[in-house]
């Protein structure tokens, strides 16, 4: 099972490259007022959101301890990021305030992850 579990943290951890680094190679165009999301960013959080899923319940099946809390602040983080990116996908050019807090909730998330034990 730990091979198992291992192999979608990794899935999930190139999810958060591909969400994250389809932010940073449009961060030129942001400052010009001419970003965009991206087809990775959307696959990113998409990979992030099954992967994220199938984490929990593989977890639970392992009877580790799987917090709640932390996990439902990323959950409700990964859903505004999904819900923009989604819904933004076409647009040819998107407000740099609402680009720039798709990476800042991004990265918050990631540092949950990290940082809440």
């Amino acid at each position: 099972m730990d091979v198992l579990i291992h192999l979608f943290v990794g899935l999930h951890i190139i999810g958060i490259a591909a969400l994250l680094g389809g932010f940073f190679t449009q961060m030129k165009a942001m400052g010009r007022g001419e970003a965009r999301f991206v087809p990775a960013m959307l696959h990113g959080a998409l990979t992030m959101l099954v992967t994220g899923a199938i984490l929990v319940g593989l977890n639970q099946a392992d009877d580790h301890h799987v917090n709640n809390i932390k996990i439902g602040l990323k959950l409700a983080l990964l859903i505004v990021i999904l819900g923009l990116v989604y819904v933004k996908r076409d647009d040819e050019k998107i407000d740099k305030r609402l680009f720039g807090l798709v990476g800042l909730l991004t990265t918050a998330n990631i540092f949950i992850a990290v940082l809440w034990t």
